[in-house]
């Protein structure tokens, strides 16, 4: 395979564009005529697709995309370029079960087919959402670590220090990077599960400075750093800085990446595609271990409306029948805690992701992860639960569920309830949900079983 050493020398020496002529020129032009040459369209009532043949157009749609925008470097601005064999060679010998984890902790991470029996990851926890204060911090974190269910955990970010404002490219930022990760190991070992592997290393960081400071106060190569693209299709010198410390620490990186539906992709179709060009992307430039995908609508900033959900469906099967390299998907939310909402939301998009041969799913934090302190394990014990409840599911069905699930939210979106904070909803010395929460988790268990879900207790 490509080295990453080629990586660099084409992000120096391959096609001069400004990054406005790469935008409207290359990569708009490109992705809508491929679309169109394929035939790729999507349909509002099959949010979940059955349609095998639909969701390999999907996966060689984004092939060729790739091979003709390849990654755009904003440094440099020069196309990082790949020929159609090397997107090829790329595809056979990506990772297929990269494990991570620390002793009885550590585990592989597997791809998955649609309506697979595999059981799915489960990347459990704030995904990245911020918290307020290091004590909420670490209880979070014991709380995630305490869901049987959980593979891998992914943290929050540290919003303060000390009770001072974590400021970007401050030496605050080195010292919020370096107590994240101590607090992090504390609440896996409160937890009883000091060995389980933390995915999303480090969410506090902004800086490739940040990253690779606090990494060294706890981090494991069994770990893994999330390192991703700018949208769309593009690479800084920072994530390459990132890569190249990762990859030479032998650890594993996590490659996640967004297409928009609504801005430079254009409608689902052309996300669809781009989703496949981000897998590829992931394996090349990235050298990741696996991709973690989130597609998210520009209105909304959430990934749980129609043409959202069928974006993840369609490119997740068309990825899972064309590629072993392991695929998690991340639902982005606009309810908060302790909202029907929120149980709804995270249900359409789980479902959908397992049945469409994820190999994983990863939960979010609440109210579209932009709320401070709007997290709780509660909606990962429930992600969890729903993905395992899914297995062996066929899309029609799964079709049907997301679909009655929709009509519960899909006017919402728009304005989705904010829910309560972690502390307002959850006892944090107990860790236990309130009252009213559990009361919402069961009676939602219930009308999901109603439904056809088929939960293991």
């Amino acid at each position: 395979m490509v080295s990453f050493m080629d990586v660099i020398n084409r992000a120096l020496t391959g096609p001069y564009y400004s990054e406005k002529d790469y935008n409207l020129k290359v990569f708009v032009p490109k992705l809508r005529e491929i679309v169109q040459k394929y035939e790729i369209k999507s349909n509002p009532k099959a949010v979940i697709p059955s349609d095998d043949d639909l969701a390999d157009r999907v996966f060689k749609a984004g092939v060729e995309l790739y091979a003709n925008v390849g990654t755009y470097c904003v440094d440099t601005q020069r196309i990082i370029q790949f020929t159609e064999a090397e997107i090829r060679e790329a595809l056979a010998t990506a990772p297929s079960a990269p494990i991570f984890g620390e002793g009885k902790e550590a585990k592989a991470l597997v791809a998955r087919k649609p309506e697979s029996n595999i059981p799915p990851w489960c990347f459990l926890g704030a995904c990245g959402a911020a918290v307020s204060s290091e004590e909420i911090f670490e209880s979070i974190m014991q709380g995630y670590g305490e869901i049987s269910f959980a593979d891998s955990i992914t943290a929050p970010s540290l919003a303060t220090l000390n009770g001072t404002p974590v400021q970007a490219g401050s030496p605050l930022e080195i010292l919020a990077c370096i107590k994240s990760v101590v607090l992090t190991r504390d609440g896996l070992r409160k937890a009883g599960r000091p060995g389980l592997p933390v995915m999303n290393s480090i969410a506090t960081a902004v800086s490739d400075a940040g990253k690779i400071a606090g990494s060294q106060f706890g981090l494991r190569p069994s770990d893994g750093w999330l390192i991703g693209p700018m949208a769309e299709m593009k690479v800084n010198y920072e994530r390459l800085n990132e890569i190249a410390y990762v990859t030479s620490l032998g650890g594993h990186i996590v490659v996640d990446a967004s297409p928009m539906l609504g801005g430079y992709c254009g409608g689902p179709e052309g996300a669809a595609v781009t989703n496949v060009a981000y897998h590829i992307q992931a394996i090349l430039v990235f050298r990741g271990s696996c991709h973690a995908s989130f597609p998210i609508h520009l209105r909304t900033s959430c990934s749980t409306d129609r043409g959202t959900l069928w974006i993840i469906s369609v490119s997740t099967q068309g990825i899972a029948r064309n590629s072993h390299f392991p695929l998690l998907d991340i639902s982005i939310m606009g309810a908060g805690p302790e909202t029907e909402m929120e149980f709804y939301e995270n249900a359409a998009c789980v479902i959908g992701a397992v049945v469409s041969g994820s190999a994983g799913v990863e939960s979010p934090g609440g109210a579209k992860n932009a709320v401070i302190d709007h997290l709780s394990p509660m909606i990962s014990k429930w992600t969890a639960e729903v993905a395992h409840a899914a297995i062996g599911m066929k899309r029609t069905k799964a079709n049907e569920i997301v679909n009655v699930l929709l009509l519960k939210y899909e006017n919402n979106l728009d304005k989705p309830p904010e829910g309560k904070r972690y502390q307002d909803c959850y006892n944090i010395k107990t860790l236990e949900p309130s009252k009213e929460y559990r009361t919402l988790y069961v009676e939602a268990k219930k009308e999901l079983t109603d439904y056809g879900l088929k939960f293991k207790y």
